[in-house]
């Protein structure tokens, strides 16, 4: 038998990501946890666009604060130029061992894992639900296949995960929750970076952890600054 509050869950997912260019496919929490606060988070954005990476951390530390989380981005905590160059696994472990001693204990890591090219038949779609009375019909409603090079919409979507770990000094450093969000090439930037954590802040609020879904802030969600 299905959950009833997972079915919930489920439902506002498909009607929330309904006006929205972000959905969330699916997520993980550990399953030994039931929530999970932390003190201090640090927001991680990954891509190599600089000012992307600024103004997607500021609106999610902005929207984590509103939450009622201490969240601080990336672009703050590390050193002038630290993303220029790769870093080994050692000086990895010593910028985790560095934000534990600033009071850190935990990371929210937000990047783009793939990109997938969609066509769609625009306007066989629009007729997948008409019955043709006969081939006359059919073929003069669709004839346009053979003529029109706007016949096919073509569009992106990205595949984009969120990962939230604990680096809090006296347990294990391990994942907490992990969330995979698609995001459909919208006509401008600011409106995915605006989906997304939208997306993403209600599914950490329905997976209790950073933030309790009681405590829901949800309007304040779609009056992101642009």
């Amino acid at each position: 038998m299905i959950n009833f509050k997972h079915f919930l869950i489920l439902l506002f997912g498909i009607l929330f990501s309904g006006c929205n260019s972000s959905e969330l496919i699916e997520n993980w929490k550990h399953p030994d946890i039931d929530t999970f606060e932390a003190q201090k988070v640090l927001v991680v954005g990954m891509t190599r666009d600089e000012k992307s990476r600024k103004n997607f951390e500021k609106k999610l530390v902005n929207q984590l604060e509103k939450n009622g989380v201490k969240a601080l981005a990336s672009y703050k905590v590390f050193e002038t130029n630290y993303t220029e160059d790769p870093k080994t696994e050692k000086e990895l472990l010593t910028l985790e061992s560095n934000l534990t001693d600033q009071g850190f204990d935990a990371i929210l890591i937000s990047k783009v894992v793939g990109v997938e090219e969609k066509v769609t038949l625009a306007q066989a779609y629009k007729n997948m639900d008409r019955m043709f009375d006969s081939f006359k019909d059919d073929y003069y409603n669709n004839q346009n296949i053979y003529h029109n090079e706007k016949y096919y919409d073509e569009y992106k979507i990205y595949h984009a995960e969120s990962t939230l770990y604990c680096v809090c000094p006296d347990r294990e450093r391990e994942t907490i929750w992990k969330g995979s969000i698609d995001i459909t090439e919208p006509q401008r930037i600011e409106k995915a970076v605006n989906d997304y954590i939208k997306v993403l802040i209600w599914a950490l609020k329905e997976q209790n952890v950073l933030m309790r879904a009681e405590t829901d802030e949800t309007d304040d969600l779609f009056f992101i600054d642009e």
